[in-house]
């Protein structure tokens, strides 16, 4: 008797476009909704976050203070350099999604902002904010809500001004968290290595 069952392959096909299918659904609920009071705060946001300058001041001010302060500094900005060379020189370049289409006549133009030359997944911007908050937390306590706070607001800015969809987000999130955690596993291995 044949086995009509779908093959692992075939099941995961079917998987990823489903996936993909909402994925862009996501998106487009997005890019439909009117939040007129959000646009312009969002497009200020995820402006003020490119080339990761929200965290590189956060960093600056951390560093200030000796001790703790400064080394949740120093492992958050390595914690950046990993996310941000892994999301662009790697990840871009592998998986070449293509950004999100933004019609001419897209209804709320006024919370665009420019769209980026590089592909789509995952969000640089996202894995770069979710690295320095995910590696300052654990040295800076305090600091976890205010750093997280603002990683959920780039990351979501992202989507919001018509430049990544949700996946590329939640890709940049667990590429950032991935970050962190090999920046502090070095970071702690050295400082175990310097006790001895």
């Amino acid at each position: 008797m044949p086995d009509h069952r779908p093959s692992a392959r075939t099941t995961a096909v079917s998987l990823g476009r489903d996936l993909m299918a909402l994925d862009r659904a996501l998106y487009e609920a997005v890019t439909v909704t009117r939040t007129p009071t959000l646009d312009s705060a969002l497009r200020r946001l995820s402006t003020a976050a490119d080339h990761s300058k929200l965290s590189f001041a956060a960093a600056a001010l951390l560093a200030l203070r000796p001790g703790r302060s400064r080394r949740a500094a120093v492992v958050g900005v390595a914690a950046i350099g990993v996310a941000s060379a892994t999301a662009n020189l790697l990840g871009k370049k592998l998986v070449r999604r293509p950004r999100p289409h933004r019609a001419v006549d897209s209804p709320f133009p006024g919370r665009h902002v420019p769209m980026p030359e590089s592909a789509s997944f995952p969000s640089g911007h996202t894995a770069s904010a979710v690295a320095f908050a995910a590696a300052v937390s654990p040295v800076l306590p305090a600091a976890t809500l205010p750093l997280g706070l603002l990683a959920v607001a780039v990351g979501y800015s992202r989507i919001h001004t018509g430049v990544h969809y949700p996946g590329d987000v939640i890709a940049g999130a667990v590429l950032g968290t991935g970050a962190a955690a090999t920046v502090l596993a070095v970071a702690g291995a050295r400082s175990g290595a310097s006790r001895k």
